[in-house]
């Protein structure tokens, strides 16, 4: 040990003797023991004897190598994050009027929220879609539906994320078929599109085929976009859903680079080079209440994703090392009760993700817990981060925080826990094989669990649920309904596309989609553009798959 760091732990000695002690003995701190929701131990306070950082191999220069400090040189001295507020609902004509006020307000980028059946490649008019059109998200059933979502929308100028899974491959051809339209070359494109299927076996459930298939699916969206879409982030490797499952910071960090890990793997093995198709690669990741280690979450991944891209992968470009991601603030911490605590919660969640050097964020609406937003509550969100980007000073230093032996304690311990995670899930045969045996949806249920009785026991406080709580609440007085006309709507649209297409060209595009799919070294993506084009609907073109891929039935655990 150095000199300089034994002085610091003797004149801590004394300190403790002379001055912490006798306080202590007067005013106890409030709990025995302090630590994050990753369990991660929170010291009373840190010393240089106790965090060593080697500044050069652990954070080094902004926009270089391991990118601790962001990925971008200037970061937001340069250009502000895109501000992107996911929503969709009902038809498309209601979507597009609620993109085009959101832009008007100063939105940035959009983001396209599908309903059940969209997600699950199911038509409006599938008995199985009965009573969920529209709900929790925009209904597209056919390229006619993209038109309109999309109608006066530049995508040359604006970019454009979906979070959709399963028929991912299908919504970016429709988004492509629509561009041409529009006369805007595929690879002038920007945005992204989620095509995460691993995270749907681990916990959002809305899967279609079993996991070769779709992991086929997703590398054939990578392989396509390498060649003809490059400006486009081919997967949003989604930590977010995990965390609402009920992850900590630690496990969300974890589950979410090994699933990162066998994409890549899965992508090497098809053939793709990793320097180029690494460039295309995204994260999403759950902004939570944990300030400091949310903060110290987001600088973890990005040094863990770059030492896992280049040592394990040997990646050289540095594209292909840079974790770029979008946030969005954590839905599951809203509360149905006392509705405006929520703006404050958000607002804290968005200043970690900021500090954190976010790409792009969502901010959740405060009547979110109640139902879909309102305009006037969408546009609250939107201003929450306007004011920290104009108003704050937060964006005006590169990773202000860096340095902060607190901060750089819990970057240092996240990526630790989240190696350990990686290493049992390796051990396992890899994140398919640990999701296949219901590994990690265990780990994610017992940790879900104790926080569930922290709340109960009140260890964890939630205000106005269980602390602070007022006998009469005050619900706000306007909450957004879908009308359930709109299900009628969009079947009516449904038929007039189908009475109206070339029936002899779908099916003969169909019956060369189901040849392809039987080639398990056929290229889909091309496909299912002609079959877009020709008005297929996603009903019918995942209805193709099902013959031929089968459907996903989860394993029964008892």
């Amino acid at each position: 040990m150095s000199e300089y760091k034994q002085s610091i732990q003797e004149a801590q000695r004394r300190w403790e003797e002379e001055t912490l002690h006798p306080t202590l003995a007067r005013v106890p701190e409030r709990k025995e023991r302090f630590e994050t929701p990753s369990g991660i131990p929170i010291p009373r306070f840190l010393t240089p004897a106790d965090v060593e950082v080697d500044y050069l191999q652990d954070l080094g220069f902004p926009g270089a190598y391991p990118f601790t400090r962001g990925v971008q040189p200037t970061m937001y001295r340069g250009r502000l994050w895109t501000m992107r507020q996911y929503s969709g609902y009902a038809t498309a004509e209601e979507s597009n009027r609620r993109y085009k006020y959101l832009l008007a307000q100063g939105q940035t980028g959009l983001s396209v929220a599908f309903d059940l059946p969209t997600q699950l490649g199911l038509d409006a008019d599938d008995p199985l879609a009965d009573g969920e059109v529209g709900k929790v998200g925009v209904s597209i059933s056919s390229l006619r539906d993209m038109e309109i979502l999309l109608d006066g929308i530049p995508l040359d100028r604006v970019s454009i994320s979906m979070t959709i899974n399963a028929p991912a491959a299908i919504l970016l051809a429709m988004v492509i078929a629509v561009a041409k339209k529009q006369g805007v070359a595929p690879n002038r494109l920007r945005g992204t599109v989620q095509n995460d299927i691993l995270k749907e076996y681990i916990a959002r459930g809305t899967y279609i085929f079993p996991p070769a298939p779709s992991m086929r699916l997703t590398v054939d969206v990578f392989r396509y976009c390498a060649d003809h879409v490059p400006k486009w982030n081919t997967i949003s490797i989604s930590g977010y859903h995990i965390r609402e499952a009920g992850a900590t910071a630690a496990q969300e960090l974890g589950f979410t680079m090994a699933n990162a890990i066998e994409y890549v793997q899965q992508a090497i093995n098809a053939g793709l080079d990793v320097n180029r198709f690494g460039r295309q690669i995204s994260f999403f990741f759950n902004a939570h209440n944990n300030f400091f280690e949310e903060i110290a979450k987001f600088r973890a991944a990005r040094r863990l994703w770059a030492r896992i891209m280049h040592e394990r992968f040997g990646a050289t470009d540095p594209g292909a090392l840079r974790l770029r991601f979008h946030t969005q603030t954590a839905g599951s911490t809203l509360t149905a009760q006392q509705v405006e605590n929520n703006v404050v919660r958000v607002t804290l969640q968005a200043l970690a993700a900021v500090l954190g050097g976010t790409q792009s964020l969502h901010t959740n609406a405060r009547d979110e817990a109640l139902a879909l937003p309102t305009e006037e509550s969408a546009k609250l969100a939107l201003r929450t981060q306007q004011i920290i980007a104009y108003e704050s000073g937060v964006a005006d230093t590169v990773d202000p925080l860096a340095g902060s032996y607190f901060v750089e304690y819990l970057t240092d311990q996240l990526e630790a826990r989240a190696q350990e995670y990686i290493a049992k899930i390796d051990a396992l045969g890899g994140a398919l094989k640990a999701i296949e045996i219901g590994w990690v949806q265990q780990e994610i249920q017992e940790a879900a669990y104790r926080a569930q009785q922290a709340v109960e026991t009140g260890e964890q406080i939630i205000v106005g649920v269980n602390a602070f709580v007022e006998e009469e609440d005050h619900p706000p007085e306007r909450i957004l309904k879908v009308d359930p006309a709109v299900q009628e709507a969009q079947i009516r649209r449904l038929q007039e596309v189908r009475r109206t297409r070339d029936g002899r060209q779908v099916a003969q595009v169909l019956r060369r989609l189901e040849s392809a799919a039987r080639d398990p070294n056929a290229p889909l993506m091309p496909v299912f553009i002609e079959a877009v084009e020709a008005y297929a609907t996603i009903g019918e073109i995942c209805g193709v798959l099902r013959e031929v891929f089968g459907e996903y039935e989860p394993a029964v655990t008892v």
